[in-house]
């Protein structure tokens, strides 16, 4: 049966605040700061265990090997002698934001009737620019039944940041959806990090009709206020969409498009003087997951929502009842919202059967038990960003990696053959 499934990644050990991703305001604003790699990793999988107390199917996608040293190798270094920003970009736990993995379309929309899947080349900041062979090689091994189609990254020079551009809506479960890229121009402050031809690539290669498929601009002024990714602002799922007055930069003549292709549509549009846009993406209102529970559309949204006065008294005004959003749910994710990335971030969505996905990437409470006993053995309590070249602190993540592949019987995965 085909039904909606959050891949969310799992936090790695190498978890910490370097302070990499310019536009990212969390990201910079902590860069120094002391994580704390174990209790990030519970925080996601606590955040996976309440989803599937939802109803909902979960997966999981893997932390990746750090640090990179076959990317070093390519640099023509190595992680003893390499600068410190190289060892910090090379130890980036980032491959945790699942929502940058890939774009994913349905097999319902796409032209061959398989669910395609592009993984992101994210080649706009250096230290996610190496995620691709690793994450592709996952897609690969996850979706290897001939219901998907994984490709390779959009070539450079177009970045794509995947998921977190990209919406879908769709008038009712398993109907064809309309798809909507979300690209940026560069000009702004920071840097423009989803190029319109990676988005037109993608569209191309997924199949979409095009009478259905929607490119349209991110807001400048959304983009310098820090929303650097179009979930920061905007959030969609069947026929709901959530945005900030500000999402867009042609604001009515999306709206306008959306109406005429799908008359369903809720459109939710929460106003710059009720919410602004230093509020929206100081509580990652919209980086919230919007799924379908039995009770109806839920929002669950980060427990910072919960403390920022004017975002909650929005959301207590227009949740219950009969309205577009039914339910709010609030969990706690602080640990990598300190780094600027909230539940949507987390985790990638995928409408499929699930009996076609491999059974090691879904989860159920039991194995998330197993992957937390993991965490509490292995993972580093705390990570000061200027002690990663440590190599006691290197030896101890290469080891919590390894430690977590062999109790979920994936060790090895990462093949020649699965990359390219």
């Amino acid at each position: 049966m085909v039904t909606e499934i959050n891949f969310d990644g799992i936090v790695g050990p190498s978890h910490n605040y370097a302070g990499l991703s310019a536009g990212n305001l969390a990201a910079t604003s902590n860069a120094g700061q002391l994580s704390h790699p174990r209790a990030a990793a519970l925080e996601g999988l606590a955040k996976m265990r309440a989803n599937l107390a939802l109803g909902l199917t979960q997966g999981i996608l893997l932390p990746h090997r750090r640090p990179d040293r076959d990317w070093l190798a390519r640099l023509a270094t190595s992680y003893d002698t390499a600068s410190p920003l190289l060892q910090a970009q090379a130890m980036s736990a980032s491959a945790m934001w699942a929502a940058n993995a890939a774009t994913v379309s349905p097999a319902m929309d796409c032209a061959d009737g398989r669910c395609h899947l592009s993984v992101a080349n994210l080649m706009t900041m250096a230290h996610r620019s190496h995620e691709w062979p690793e994450t592709l090689a996952q897609l690969r091994l996850a979706f290897a039944d001939p219901a998907f189609a994984v490709h390779g990254p959009v070539p450079a020079p177009f970045g794509d940041e995947g998921a977190a551009n990209h919406m879908r809506l769709c008038p009712e479960h398993g109907a064809p959806g309309i798809e909507v890229f979300v690209y940026t121009l560069p000009g702004g402050p920071f840097p423009a990090r989803q190029h319109p031809e990676a988005s037109a690539t993608v569209a191309r290669r997924h199949g979409l009709d095009p009478a259905r498929t929607l490119f349209v601009e991110q807001s400048p002024a959304a983009i310098a206020a820090g929303a650097f990714h179009n979930d920061v602002v905007a959030v969609a799922n069947e026929r709901v969409l959530l945005a900030h007055e500000q999402a867009f930069a042609d604001r009515d003549g999306v709206y306008a498009e959306l109406r005429r292709l799908m008359p369903e549509v809720e459109i939710v549009e929460v106003p710059t003087a009720e919410v602004s846009l230093a509020d929206a993406i100081a509580s990652y209102l919209f980086n919230a997951q919007l799924v379908t529970t039995a009770d109806g559309p839920t929002l669950i949204v980060p427990a910072e929502a919960r403390g920022n006065a004017a975002v909650w008294r929005w959301l207590e005004r227009h949740r219950g009842g009969n309205g577009p959003i039914r339910r709010v749910e609030v969990v706690d994710v602080k640990q990598s919202m300190a780094n600027g990335g909230g539940p949507a971030c987390l985790r990638l969505r995928v409408v499929a059967d699930p009996a076609t996905i491999d059974p090691r990437f879904l989860v159920d409470p039991a194995r998330l038990d197993r992957i937390a006993a993991v965490v509490q053995r292995w993972w580093p309590e705390t990570i000061d960003p200027r002690m990663l070249g440590d190599p006691t602190l290197v030896a101890a993540i290469e080891t919590a990696h390894d430690a977590l592949l062999a109790a979920l019987g994936l060790s090895g995965y990462l093949t020649g053959n699965q990359i390219g």
